[in-house]
């Protein structure tokens, strides 16, 4: 009887525990962990099952060029460019892919830089993002995660340890079925302009 007990008990706690990993691989967290993963292995093609490259640097690229003040402070010589960066946006989208692709191969921000082709305007869409999680900063938490029905809001805190703060850089995200997959950045425009207003003020404290 206590043989049979037992049994139960080794059934019911694996049965929990399928449905519990079941529940994790179809959740957002489940997904970004597998991205993170992916980073780490050097995996493209799998970063991309769960990142839609295109339309995360697409929106990247729209986000960056619609700062003007921004990005003359975080870019020298953006502002005067700005014009221009509109008109080049396919060509920073798809600069953005090839430092990001490469990035992710090699591990390296150089050879990334380098992957970039030849551009009229010397403007990194990854280079920019940097300033807001740079080489220095540590993820610290998932802030939140909100799902509304097939797409989700997650928040990503990392340190900025040049301000001394820490920021959150939101993902939306959209349920492909078996799993969940990055589509944008959703506050890029307002974490650069909220950088370059702390860049301003530490810049004032020097003089």
């Amino acid at each position: 009887m206590k043989r049979l007990i037992l049994l139960v008990v080794l059934a019911a706690l694996a049965v929990g525990g399928y449905l519990y990993y079941q529940s994790l691989k179809a959740s957002p967290k489940y997904a970004l962990m597998q991205a993170a993963n992916a980073v780490r292995t050097h995996d493209m093609a799998d970063f991309e099952r769960y990142v839609d490259v295109s339309s995360v640097t697409g929106n990247l690229v729209d986000q960056v060029t619609s700062q003007g003040s921004a990005l003359g402070l975080l870019n020298p010589g953006g502002m005067m460019f700005k014009g221009a960066l509109r008109l080049l946006k396919p060509q920073l989208a798809q600069s953005a892919r090839q430092e990001l692709q490469r990035y992710i191969e090699t591990g390296s921000v150089e050879a990334a830089a380098a992957a970039a082709p030849d551009r009229l305007v010397n403007v990194s869409v990854l280079g920019l993002a940097g300033k807001v999680v740079s080489s220095d900063s540590q993820f610290k938490d998932i802030k939140y995660v909100t799902e509304q029905g097939e797409q989700a809001l997650v928040g990503l805190e990392f340190t900025q340890p040049k301000y001394d703060t820490t920021l959150v850089v939101e993902l939306k995200m959209r349920n492909q079925g078996d799993h969940w997959q990055v589509k944008e950045i959703t506050n890029t425009g307002e974490l650069l302009k909220h950088v370059a207003r702390l860049e301003k003020q530490r810049l004032l404290k020097g003089l």
